[in-house]
């Protein structure tokens, strides 16, 4: 193992950095975390901390489960790699895949392809979705449609479908054939309308205006996350899923939900799609899958969808598509051993109740700090958009946001920043104490930056 002088010497000096600028890391070295137990982490100079961002929104079940490590080393022992490629398959992802269209018949999930992650999942659907109106003989069909602020992952595909310009200038021109409409957030929107379900009406009259406009003969698919995460934990108001879906379907358009993030518990429901009560025609998931134990994710595809594909006799039908770790048997052993550990435990139940716990505490803060103009929260997705005038909106700067992760940090909590918000997706083993944790250091944090 490398000496601690060796890794403060050479932190951010190969190694760059997702999501971030690599002047920047040279010139502040990012924090080297070195140990993870329970909820907390602790860095290379001993400081332990509360990870109130869950790793990146997915160490649901904290850093201690056991359960998951024995599977992987278990299956390690025994075969430690093969390809799903056509012609061979591994007991670990048949098995992942039935616990999977189980775990999501609700959602009407019959099928699954595997991926690497997040990214590669959002892509995966992304292709299927052309190539099932291919199948069906309406080769036009080949535009998405998605929401300004959605976040679905950093390839070309999932980069083009991407709301938020932060992940798009620097990579343009990206894929044609990707439009956007206004999400239905209520602190920020064309319309300054604030009543939640006038603002779902207005939006999904921009769906209905957009599809008109684009010709629905050539859209192949709206996507969505059912709350945006990384665009700042935009909670749609409970009509507008089931609008969207209602929309779509009177013109025969795909729903692609990416559940990256909301899937598995995170919002309260074991995934955003249940808790609006929609039933998309693919889903995407990853994160939490295996709890951040390995990298995986997967493509959840219907019924209807399925179909088309098994139905095909020529070589349209042939999925030209994978990757080389689809349904890599370590991380669907991992992933087997997550689910029942995440069903076992009732994840879904204590993000509930600890997110209502987090709200109130969010709610007070933005009672008692000016700095604060914004406070949004669903299960255990939560954020804090900081401005510099509550009057007109004004994001705070990165140097002031910057001096509220450090107070916070020191106070012993995790943050995530991310422009003007402050994003919480803490680990769902998470306990009403730790709920307190998180809100007093984001109190050390708001009136030091205050001061």
């Amino acid at each position: 193992m490398p000496s601690d002088a060796f890794l403060i010497e050479h932190n951010a000096r190969p190694l760059w950095h997702p999501m971030a600028h690599p002047a920047e890391m040279r010139a502040d070295p990012p924090k080297v975390i070195v140990k993870g137990e329970g909820v907390e982490v602790t860095d290379i100079d001993g400081h332990r901390v509360l990870d109130a961002v869950g790793g990146l929104w997915n160490v649901n079940l904290g850093y201690s489960c056991e359960p998951i490590k024995k599977a992987i080393a278990d299956q390690l022992a025994v075969l430690p790699y093969y390809s799903g490629f056509r012609g061979t398959a591994t007991g670990p992802a048949i098995e992942l895949a039935h616990e999977l269209t189980e775990w999501f018949a609700p959602e009407g999930m019959a099928r699954v392809f595997f991926t690497s992650g997040g990214s590669d999942s959002v892509e995966t659907a992304l292709r299927l979705a052309r190539q099932y109106w291919k199948l069906r003989g309406q080769r036009d069909r080949t535009k998405f449609i998605g929401l300004k602020k959605g976040y679905h992952g950093t390839h070309f595909g999932g980069a083009s479908v991407n709301g938020n310009i932060n992940f798009r200038r620097n990579y343009e021109p990206l894929m044609p054939g990707a439009f956007h409409i206004a999400a239905p957030w209520t602190y920020r929107n064309p319309f300054d309308e604030s009543d939640p379900a006038k603002l779902a009406r207005l939006c999904t009259k921009l769906l209905e205006d957009e599809i008109a406009f684009q010709g629905p003969e050539t859209i192949a698919a709206f996507i969505m996350e059912p709350v945006l995460g990384a665009g700042g934990v935009i909670v749609p108001p409970e009509t507008f899923m089931p609008a969207v879906r209602e929309i779509l379907d009177r013109h025969e358009i795909l729903l692609i939900a990416d559940e990256v993030v909301t899937g598995f518990g995170r919002t309260g429901a074991w995934s955003g799609s249940r808790l609006w009560g929609v039933r998309p025609d693919f889903m995407c998931i990853a994160k939490a899958i295996t709890s951040g134990y390995f990298p995986l994710g997967a493509t959840l595809i219907c019924e209807k969808v399925a179909h088309a594909f098994e139905a095909n006799d020529d070589a349209f039908g042939a999925i030209g598509h994978g990757y080389t770790y689809s349904g890599h048997p370590v991380g669907c052993a991992a992933g087997i051993a997550a689910l029942a550990e995440t069903k076992r435990l009732a994840l879904n139940e204590n993000a509930a109740l600890r997110g209502i716990e987090l709200g109130v505490a969010l709610e007070d803060l933005k009672q008692r700090h000016a700095l604060v103009g914004d406070v949004r929260y669903k299960g255990l997705m939560a954020a804090l958009e900081l401005v510099s005038d509550r009057e007109t909106k004004t994001p705070i700067d990165k140097k002031t946001i910057a001096q509220v992760f450090e107070r916070a940090y020191r106070a012993g909590v995790m943050l995530r920043t991310s422009g003007p918000n402050l994003i919480l997706s803490p680990p769902l083993v998470i306990t009403s104490r730790d709920v307190e944790r998180i809100a007093q250091a984001l109190d050390d944090g708001l009136a030091a930056a205050a001061r």
